[in-house]
Formats: structure tokens, sequence, C-alpha cells
């Protein structure tokens, strides 16, 4: 079955839940015949915690650490591929140098940008400010201003969200147009240079509009000692391949799928458009994986439905996973309930302990599971909310400068 036209999860809560939701056949559920040792690391893989399951105790420093050690360590892995001529090798060191800057944006500047990295306003702005000079993403101070009034107020997947105008503007979707249509556009612009370079111009011109001093002076420094240093040396094409194309395309591609998946768009007709209810079923968690097959079927056909299913794991959950659902934001509807939960750190496990709680006072969490599904979902929402409501014509003042600045949470 084509990608295009497979059938996207039934998520609502107003609908019956599909075979994708219930316990038994829940992915994440069968992988408890996986031996005990293996609980942890299918947590951390999947997204999605099981009932009961002790929090690993992290800490906002620890996620810091650990995006930043994952930039170094792949800027170093790709140094030496290229010294040591194995250029099959530089893609790992992409990985690993896309992964961490990932990490740095969607939690570490995200939770900044709240104040609820360290919850201390100065630390948490010196921390945002380090992470938009290292990125070259959207200044601190706007980030956080938008981010708080447009995307987490009433004004959420309205016309005024900067979700929704990246949607509408920047990736050309609307109304109306079926799933097929909008993934041939999606796929169109993650391979087009005008979009990528329109992307990263938009920026760079982002970061600096507004931005605080000591952004600029971080970024000038940064950057223009590694420049004036590899142009000397003669290595300026290392810094270019190790460094700017994880940084560009690579983080852009990534950014892009992201946004495809973080919010769906209101169904037409909703009257009511506040409270728990309405504002939960805007947003689902999306897991990564596979149900384990079943241990019933007969030999032949249980090596084939492994062999499958391990194929899967590797070539299209674990990218997933590590290069686009990076960190929290398989949870995102947690944040979007608790935006200044202080346990965000702990966020699989944060989010399980609420459902085991009883999730009071809100609806039902919703889930998908797979990343090309979850994108189909949103895309069905598009194409059923209201045409009038989401008229790109009606947007009046977007500065296109800012437009993919809005691509992230």
């Amino acid at each position: 079955m084509s990608v295009l036209n497979s059938p996207a999860p039934v998520l609502r809560s107003d609908l019956p839940p599909t075979p994708a939701r219930t316990a038994s056949a829940d992915p994440r559920e069968t992988m408890r015949r996986l031996p005990r040792s293996l609980q942890f690391p299918a947590t951390l893989f999947t997204g999605k915690a099981l009932p009961g399951q002790p929090s690993p105790g992290w800490t906002p420093g620890f996620h810091l650490a650990t995006a930043t050690v994952s930039v170094v360590l792949g800027t170093l892995v790709g140094v030496l591929a290229l010294a040591l001529g194995q250029l099959l090798l530089v893609p790992v060191g992409w990985a690993v140098t896309l992964h961490g800057m990932r990490n740095l944006r969607m939690m570490v500047y995200h939770q900044c940008s709240h104040r609820n990295m360290y919850r201390r306003r100065r630390v948490d702005r010196a921390v945002g400010h380090a992470v938009s000079s290292l990125l070259v993403i959207q200044n601190f101070q706007r980030y956080s201003r938008e981010h708080v009034r447009d995307h987490h107020a009433a004004q959420h997947m309205t016309l005024k969200d900067p979700t929704v105008q990246a949607f509408l503007v920047s990736l050309q979707l609307h109304p109306g147009m079926t799933r097929r249509q909008m993934w041939r556009r999606l796929l169109l612009k993650l391979i087009s240079p005008r979009f990528h370079f329109a992307f990263a111009v938009s920026r760079v011109r982002s970061f600096w509009s507004e931005s605080a001093r000591s952004e600029r002076v971080s970024a000038l420094l940064l950057y223009g000692t590694a420049v004036t240093a590899t142009v000397l040396t003669g290595t300026w094409q290392t810094l270019l391949a190790v460094w700017f194309v994880p940084l560009f395309p690579l983080f852009q591609i990534s950014n892009t799928l992201r946004l495809c998946v973080k919010h769906t768009f209101p169904v037409p007709g909703v009257v009511t458009r506040h409270g728990r209810a309405y504002f939960s079923s805007l947003t689902n968690a999306i897991f990564i994986g596979d149900a384990l097959p079943s241990p019933e079927l007969p030999l032949g056909r249980r090596v084939g439905a492994w062999t499958r299913w391990t194929l899967r794991l590797v070539l299209l959950h674990a990218p997933s996973r590590y290069l686009v659902l990076t960190g929290d934001t398989v949870v995102h509807d947690f944040h979007h309930r608790y935006p200044a939960a202080p346990q965000w750190a702990n966020y699989l496990f944060a989010r399980q302990q609420d459902i085991d709680a009883g999730h009071e006072g809100w609806p039902p969490y919703h889930e998908v599971w797979g990343l090309i599904p979850a994108i189909s979902y949103v895309f069905d929402s598009l194409s059923a909310a209201d045409a009038e409501e989401f008229d790109v014509n009606r947007l009046k003042a977007v500065s296109k400068r800012e437009l993919f600045a809005a691509f992230d949470d």
C-alpha cells in the first residue's frame, strides 16, 4: 500500500478506537515479552513508558550535557572521518551532530523560553542565548515572546499561530488538498535548493533581528573564529562538510518533518474553542515502533515477520526517533497540558505517571504510532479543516523572514 494513501490512525476521542489504540495491540505492550534489561531501552526508543515504570531521575543539566556531548562527538567523528579518508563515516558524524543540535533546540531552548529549564530567569536566558547563537535560530527574546503568546494561548492553531502560518505560507499546504498532494508538496520542498536557501536566509535574519547584544557577539566570535581559522589552515571544506551540512540542510529537513506532526487542525464546525478538552484534542503523542511479531506464527512466517520488523526498526523507526522526533517531542501533548511542569526532564515517565494518576481534570491522552502515519494524520486534519477559517489570503501581515522560525516548538 502506498505511503500516500495508507490510512491514518483514528485518534480523536469522539471516534471509536482502532486496533492501534487497544491495549492488546499496543506495540509497547507487546514489547513486554522482551527481557527486563531491554524494557528501559524500549521505552526510550518508542517514547512510551509502561504503566508504573519508574523514572530514571534525569535533570535539566543531564539533557544539556548529553546534547552538547552529542554535538561535539559528532563533529569530531566527521573531522576524523575526512582526515582519515573514511568517507562512509561522515554521515555517522552528521547524524550524531544533528541529534545533539535538535535536542538543544527542541528541549533545552524550548524549556528556557518557558523559564522552565533551571527555573531561574537569568540562567535560562543565558543558556537560551548560547543555543540561539550556536544554531542560528530565531533570537531568544522574540521566540520566547511569540511562542508563549501565540502558540500557548487562545491563538493556538488559528491564523495568528506561527505554526499555522508556516503550514499555509512556507509549505503552501491548505484545506481541500488531498493527502497525496500534501505529501508530494512536502517531499518536493525537502529536496528543493530554493526552499532550503530561503529557510537558511530566514533563520539568519530571524536570529539577527531584535537579538540581544550577547547573542550577536557570541555568534560573531564563534563563527568568525571558525571561518578565519579554517581559511588560514586550508580546512574550510571540512568546516562546510562537517558543521554546516547538519546545521542547515539536515537541520531544516528534520525541522520541517517535525512541524508536520506537531498539531492537528481543529474540526470544522467546532463552536467551543477553549478549555482543556479542546486544546488537548489538537496535540497527540507520537510513538515509534511496531508491535512484536506474534509468537504463535508458524516458523517460516515468524522468521519473515521478524525480518520485516527488524528492517523497519533500523531503516525507518530508528532514523525517525534519533533525527526527527528527538527528546521529548514524542510526548508533546504532555507539554501542552503542563507547559511549566518541573518534571519535564523526565518527560516520557511524567506523561505515563499522569495517565496512571487518572490525568485529573483532563480528557484521555491520544497517541499515534509512526512518523509517517502521524504526518498523514495531520495532513488529513488540514484537508478537512474549514477553508474559510484557514484561508491564506486572510493573513494580512506575515513577515516571510520570520515564518521559518515557527517550524519548531
